[in-house]
């Protein structure tokens, strides 16, 4: 238990040196960095809406992190996130046209569980790849995200394709109304139940199972798992499938919540910015959630900052690769100052 208060403090120590090193960035760059940091709590928490709108991009990344972090406790490194983000919106999309004019109450946990079982086989591949033969996951999930990314191109410029659209972004045929689960705002009360669902279940699996407790063994002695009787190739491509599922399942809420589409390259980031999410909470699913709100206020103010700072958007970006950084980064200075804190405690 002190060790994961440690790990989490550590965390947010890192996530504050970050931010300070961006203002000082910015500042060097001719930007005010008070404006901004202020900017970047007033667009994420503070102005009117500021707490939906965190929200709204706060539960797709906290389904998709919870997956990441099955995995990463596995011993996985499941880098794929992004790539069954698209998948699953992709096999969503189909299963929208296959369904169209079914009854609402089948239709949309159809869609849903096909958004599951997309993201899940697209996690698949990689998986038994890694175990039948040793193969690197972190190159085939990588590689597997630019796959995945083409794909999308080509279902939206080709069999899904929206006739009525502008040329400018290929993009699907729209969703019926009937069958979203939010508004173009993005949050919702189904949106918010399929979050806490994923989340209980999560926590369960992990802190209640015999699954989580092999699987987070799995991750620090693969051998020692063995010897207990277990197989780690079942332990290691069930993390893979759930990680995968729960991914897809975000980018099905992504195409039938606000969006009501898919669209060539949409939310590029998603997946990456979940597996930081996983790492800054230390694969913790109470941490996960949140790691998932600040982001989401990240990415929330980052509407904001080019009206509030003068800033351009993308400056998010760069706040989350100094995060990052530092995160993936070991200091032993601040574990020792830590550690010796809980000591004289």
């Amino acid at each position: 238990m002190k060790d994961s208060l440690i790990t989490v403090v550590r965390s947010l120590i890192f996530v504050i040196f970050a931010l300070i090193l961006c203002a000082l960035v910015f500042q060097l760059a001719g930007y005010n960095a008070p404006v901004l940091l202020w900017a970047v709590l007033d667009g994420a928490f503070l102005r009117s809406g500021a707490i939906e709108q965190s929200l709204r991009w706060a539960l797709p990344l906290f389904i998709t992190a919870v997956g990441v972090g099955i995995s990463f406790r596995a011993g996985f490194f499941n880098i794929g996130a992004q790539g069954q983000f698209y998948v699953g919106a992709i096999c969503a999309a189909f299963a929208a046209e296959a369904v169209k004019g079914g009854p609402a109450f089948l239709v949309i946990p159809t869609l849903l569980l096909a958004g599951m079982l997309g993201g899940a086989l697209w996690a698949l591949w990689p998986g038994l790849l890694r175990l039948r033969s040793g193969t690197d996951e972190v190159i085939t999930t990588l590689m597997g995200n630019f796959m995945a990314g083409l794909l999308l191109v080509y279902v939206t410029s080709g069999p899904l394709k929206d006739p009525s659209g502008s040329g400018q972004q290929a993009s699907s045929r729209p969703l019926d109304p009937a069958y979203r689960i939010s508004d173009s705002l993005g949050l919702s009360p189904t949106i918010i139940v399929i979050a806490v669902v994923v989340g209980i279940l999560m926590w369960l699996l992990v802190n209640r199972t015999a699954f989580g407790v092999l699987a987070s063994l799995a991750g620090r002695n693969g051998t020692m798992v063995e010897w207990q009787g277990a197989r780690l190739w079942k332990l290691g491509l069930s993390s893979f499938l759930v990680s995968g599922a729960l991914a897809g399942l975000a980018g099905t809420i992504e195409f039938m919540g606000p969006n009501g589409r898919i669209a060539s390259g949409f939310l590029p980031a998603h997946g990456f910015t979940a597996i930081l999410i996983a790492l800054v909470a230390n694969l913790s699913v109470l941490g996960t959630a949140v790691a998932a709100v600040f982001f989401g206020g990240l990415a929330s103010a980052a509407l904001y900052l080019p009206i509030m700072a003068g800033l351009p958007s993308a400056a998010i970006d760069i706040i989350n690769a100094a995060i990052a950084l530092f995160i993936t980064a070991r200091s032993t200075f601040i574990d020792r100052v830590l550690r010796l804190g809980g000591r004289k405690t």
